[in-house]
């Protein structure tokens, strides 16, 4: 779908706001960074941007602005400006009991899997995503996030120190299921408060 001149200078800051800062702006940031006095001008642009496709939002969550797709032309560079990218190996993340995410160094160069500059890689540990087919061993490419829609593979970050790779979903009482892709696996169910997303599953590679 086509975009005014107004609508893609909106979907532009988006994208460099949140390429900048690993979130998305607020409305206000919005308003201030192009000149627009009505949040509710802000609203109606990014409403038109989510009808058309090009946003989501989630659910009842400040700063939840995501950027889906981008208009053909600047996507063509951005994918010119990624193609020879080199990733983060950040460490290891568990896909069974959860485990600290140690930081490493290494650097695998995945530039067609990068959304921006800020994506990452963790490898897999363990069996709980096996029935999503992700195994022991996979790579994960994870785009940074700190929001989730329900039923998207995310990197969770529980009770602060230990991360963990699982389906999300919110439950009644203000809770969180994270959801193993193993029928043998219960799920991890915790408060919301004690749940922090740190990004979304964008891509499995597989070393044989």
């Amino acid at each position: 779908m086509t975009l005014t001149k107004r609508q893609k200078e909106v979907l532009d800051f988006l994208v460099s706001f949140h390429n900048k800062h690993g979130y998305s702006p607020s409305f206000e940031e919005i308003a201030r960074s192009l000149k627009l006095t009505s949040l509710a001008t802000v609203h109606k642009h990014i409403t038109t941007l989510e009808r058309k496709g090009f946003v989501r939002r989630g659910y009842n969550q400040s700063r939840s602005i995501e950027v889906m797709q981008l208009p053909k032309q600047v996507k063509e560079q951005v994918h010119d400006r990624n193609s020879a990218i080199e990733l983060p190996m950040m460490g290891r993340i568990a896909a069974g009991r959860p485990l600290e995410a140690v930081q490493d160094t290494e650097t695998l160069s995945l530039g067609e899997f990068a959304r921006s500059d800020k994506t990452f890689v963790l490898q897999v540990r363990g069996s709980s995503m096996i029935d999503d087919h992700i195994l022991n061993g996979d790579y994960v490419v994870i785009e940074p996030t700190q929001v989730a829609n329900p039923g998207e593979i995310v990197v969770a970050l529980v009770n602060n120190d230990e991360a963990t790779l699982k389906r999300y979903y919110r439950e009644p009482g203000g809770k969180i299921r994270l959801q193993p892709a193993n029928s043998e696996m219960a799920p991890i169910l915790v408060s919301a408060n004690d749940v922090k997303i740190q990004g979304r599953v964008v891509g499995v590679l597989r070393k044989y």
